[in-house]
């Protein structure tokens, strides 16, 4: 049984929870008789190089105290590895935990989930996105909702929820169709017309919203949702749906399955786990149980 714990904490996280989280999460895993390291680095490069160099170092268990950045960020140092991953989901989104049944907004629940899968020695194996050398677990996306993020990321007036939703409506009133070429797997390339094509290792981003909701964790391939031409009335009637997925079922909407998608598109930025991957063209593809989730 692994004793050491590599305690990896966004204190910025859900508006502080996740500097919050630390301390109880801390407390449950010591108890349980638990060695426990902070790894908190000056930016997201550093900490992602502290990170690195400690799970090389010796047999321990990894456990991201965040959101979907901060497990997007620890998925990169473990991936690949034997090193397996706890998951205390302390951000607003934790589409993550949510796809993998973990509990999210109760720290201490969260890591005696940790902790008692550590003692048992229990695993879930679950597949991750790759796109060249960056993983995702949850959705890469291109189209609106990353022209969303790039128009909120140049803000500089507004933060948080208010400056997205500043971004949304302009982003809602210069809606025009988005020329895609999509390949799957060995398949033709094919093109069209698009406001967002989301590439989905887990159901949903964006805090719930269940864009991919067919998508599983471990069946070897993505689900490819693409919502084609579709006008701002259309599109906001139809948005409240993505919750529940049901979605799925407008005829704007299409869905495919792949385990290799190349996505091109002129001045389109992909984000995957909500964090900017490049411009198009990227391909993602699905590397099957590539991360063990301690869960």
């Amino acid at each position: 049984m692994r004793r050491d714990v590599l305690l990896f904490v966004n204190p910025t996280a859900g508006r502080g929870r996740g500097a919050r989280a630390a301390e109880p999460v801390s407390r449950v895993l010591r108890r349980a008789g638990f060695t426990v390291r902070g790894i908190v680095g000056t930016d997201a490069d550093d900490a992602l190089a502290r990170l690195r160099e400690a799970a090389a170092a010796g047999d321990t268990a990894v456990v991201a105290v965040g959101g979907d950045g901060m497990v997007g960020l620890a998925l990169q140092a473990v991936a690949g590895t034997a090193t397996p991953l706890g998951v205390v989901a302390a951000g607003t989104g934790n589409d993550f935990a949510r796809a993998v049944g973990l509990p999210f907004g109760d720290p201490e629940a969260s890591a005696a989930v940790v902790a008692e899968a550590l003692k048992e020695e229990r695993t879930r194996a679950v597949d991750l996105g790759r796109v060249g050398e960056r993983w995702f677990g949850t959705v890469m996306a291109a189209g609106l909702d990353s022209r969303v993020n790039d128009r909120a990321n140049r803000m500089r007036l507004a933060r948080g929820r208010f400056c997205y939703n500043l971004a949304l409506l302009a982003e809602l009133g210069a809606l025009r169709p988005i020329p895609f070429r999509i390949r799957l797997d060995a398949g033709p390339e094919q093109e069209v017309e698009a406001t967002l094509v989301a590439i989905g290792n887990g159901p949903s981003y964006g805090g719930g919203m269940r864009i991919c909701s067919e998508a599983r964790l471990d069946d070897g391939r993505f689900d490819i949702t693409v919502v084609g031409r579709c006008g701002r009335t259309a599109l906001l009637r139809v948005f409240p749906r993505v919750y529940k997925g049901t979605h799925l079922d407008h005829p704007a909407v299409t869905v495919h399955r792949a385990a290799t998608v190349r996505l091109t598109a002129p001045g389109v930025t992909g984000y995957a786990d909500g964090e900017p991957l490049g411009a198009l063209p990227l391909t993602a593809e699905t590397v099957p149980e590539a991360v063990r989730v301690l869960a």
